[in-house]
């Protein structure tokens, strides 16, 4: 099976780009679902990361709550390294489930949305490697826009994503 990867920094346009390939009929996996997945509640990074972090990071119906988090590791290269470690390798586990399943099924061609490929070391994995683009103010526009985060924390997680 082709495994094409779709990368490039926040805000660049990969999801539009994932999107415009499963409208034309690719298998098309999101690395960030799986990420969401792997931090469902009950999950073992769930209960590894309430350990670590306590009570003050999940909401009151116990799910994580990613914007308190982001706000803490786009900030400090440590605590983001220790969240990196608890939650990358269990989405490689759950990318490669998948994988397995689409090879069953005879699928011959997967593209996966992975925004931190180069940054996790996964780029080996992948045949092909499509990098997405944009300018740093653009970026900056949409995630300000999409995510409503504030200049502190997108410059944070930007600086934390490789230039490409």
């Amino acid at each position: 099976m082709l495994k094409i990867a779709i990368t490039g920094g926040a805000g660049t346009g990969k999801s539009t780009v994932a999107r415009m390939f499963a409208e034309l009929g690719a298998e098309v996996l999101d690395a960030d679902a799986a990420a969401r997945e792997a931090v469902a509640v009950g999950a073992p990074a769930w209960v590894e990361l309430r350990r670590l972090y306590g009570a003050d990071y999940f909401n009151e119906n116990g799910e994580l709550n990613r914007s308190r988090l982001a706000q803490l590791v786009f900030t400090d290269p440590e605590e983001r390294r220790r969240l990196d470690g608890i939650i990358h390798p269990r989405v490689a586990e759950k990318l490669q489930a998948r994988f397995a399943d689409l090879e069953r099924r005879g699928v011959e061609l997967v593209m996966v949305e992975v925004p931190l490929l180069f940054e996790t070391g996964r780029e080996r994995g992948f045949d092909r490697i499509i990098v997405v683009a944009a300018p740093e103010a653009v970026q900056i526009r949409r995630l300000r826009g999409r995510d409503r985060r504030g200049e502190a924390e997108i410059r944070g997680i930007l600086k934390a994503q490789w230039p490409l």
